[in-house]
């Protein structure tokens, strides 16, 4: 403000304009313009968005643990379509859908079977930036490519898995579309709202800002007796997960009746956090707040709340720095067992693909260096086979394969 200038109940309202609604009405249509223009910048917002890259018949070998040359028998038998050769006579490569195929035609089973139970997970922490969002995405990438059938639901209102997926909250999508009619209870089963995505075997629950009114739906009948309030979400699970080897919850960045709803449906939770001093006295936080949670939850059902595991992930780790090592080693001497053996590290790929409304597993070539771009692809796999391995341990059927690997089965 100039000086000299004094404001009293009589100055114009235009000088009062830079501080109040009119300023925050102006920011949210700024802010809505920039990302529609970086919507519209990173794909075509009247086309759906398609999953470009293609696996090699050696990667593809890989996946479903046989030999590229079984596969092109199998091919040049007929009882396999020959892949699309490219004006020079290449192969241009495989589809998921069709390396999905091929997983059928072998016989190659990844999921579970019928009669147990799908793991419904999520990645849990009470405090934003902590990626659960990037974790969620890039997770449920990485399970589908290995066979698994999916489903994400979006529990956060600002729909940032969402958008990752291709869809615009703001346009794409209304009210109908998200968990506020299974929570208003106008509808019984959670099966309206699921969608296909551009990874096969991949559906998502998108959501959008109307989401954040199930707070004040739930909150509404929290005062009523029963578990009706805190078990809503874990009734539309129910009626949709039979056909899902996993589903992943990607919660609000808050302790809410919403969030409060995704811990009482999850029956694994792993809890990311960065290896920063105030990231971790939030996460030392979050787990009172849980231990909190847990009795009330575990009191309004009626029943103890377990989980099949429950791990700490170390995540945005920057190897560079020495404070973030030093939290990284003494995490790792106090929690033992609680917390997973692999990190995700910290990455320019991880950002650079964000930025284009994207996974790292979507890229096409790498945005900074080749380097980088493996280490990534890396950690994050590492990662990721920790927790698959926790997953299929909980399902008999994998448990003597597992064994016989020389993972230890909990």
């Amino acid at each position: 403000m100039p000086q000299n200038v004094m404001v009293t109940d009589d100055t114009p309202t235009r000088v009062r304009d830079g501080t109040g609604i009119h300023a925050i009405r102006q920011i949210v249509s700024h802010s809505d313009a920039l990302i529609k223009e970086l919507r519209d910048i990173a794909f075509d917002a009247n086309a759906a968005k398609q999953l470009q890259r293609r696996y090699t018949i050696t990667q593809v070998a890989e996946m479903i643990g046989r030999s590229a040359n079984s596969i092109r028998k199998v091919e040049a038998s007929g009882a396999l379509p020959m892949p699309k050769l490219s004006e020079r006579g290449r192969r241009t490569g495989y589809t998921l859908a069709e390396v999905n195929g091929i997983r059928e035609h072998f016989g190659v089973i990844r999921g579970r079977q019928p009669g147990e139970e799908p793991i419904r997970m999520a990645f849990q922490n009470f405090k934003g930036g902590v990626g659960k969002s990037t974790l969620c995405t890039h997770f449920s990438q990485y399970l589908v490519e290995r066979g698994h059938r999916v489903l994400v639901i979006d529990c956060d209102s600002q729909a940032s898995t969402t958008t990752t997926f291709g869809l615009r909250p703001d346009l794409d999508l209304g009210t109908k579309d998200t968990l506020l009619p299974f929570f208003d209870g106008s509808k019984t089963s959670l099966d309206y709202a699921i969608r296909e995505t551009y990874w096969d075997r991949l559906h998502i629950i998108p959501s959008n800002l109307s989401l954040y009114s199930a707070e004040y739906e739930l909150a509404a009948t929290a005062g009523q007796s029963g578990p009706g309030w805190i078990g809503r979400l874990h009734e539309g699970i129910s009626t949709i997960q039979e056909n899902y080897d996993v589903v992943i919850m990607d919660p609000p960045p808050a302790l809410g009746m919403i969030s409060l709803n995704v811990v009482r449906s999850a029956n694994a939770l792993i809890i990311p956090t960065p290896p920063a001093m105030y990231d971790f006295h939030s996460t030392v936080t979050f787990f009172r707040m849980m231990e909190e949670v847990l009795g009330s939850v575990e009191k309004a059902v009626g029943h103890p709340l377990n989980y099949k595991f429950l791990k700490l992930l170390i995540s945005k780790y920057d190897t560079g720095k020495s404070a973030q090592e030093f939290m990284v080693r003494m995490m790792g001497e106090h929690y033992a067992r609680h917390i997973l053996n692999a990190a995700v590290k910290d990455s320019a790929e991880i950002d650079n693909a964000a930025a284009d409304w994207r996974t790292v597993y979507e890229l096409q070539k790498h945005t900074t260096s080749a380097k980088t771009y493996r280490r990534c692809i890396v950690s994050l796999n590492a990662v990721f086979r920790e927790i698959e391995m926790l997953i299929r341990g909980t399902w008999p059927s994998h448990q003597e394969r597992l064994e016989a690997e020389g993972y230890m089965v909990l």
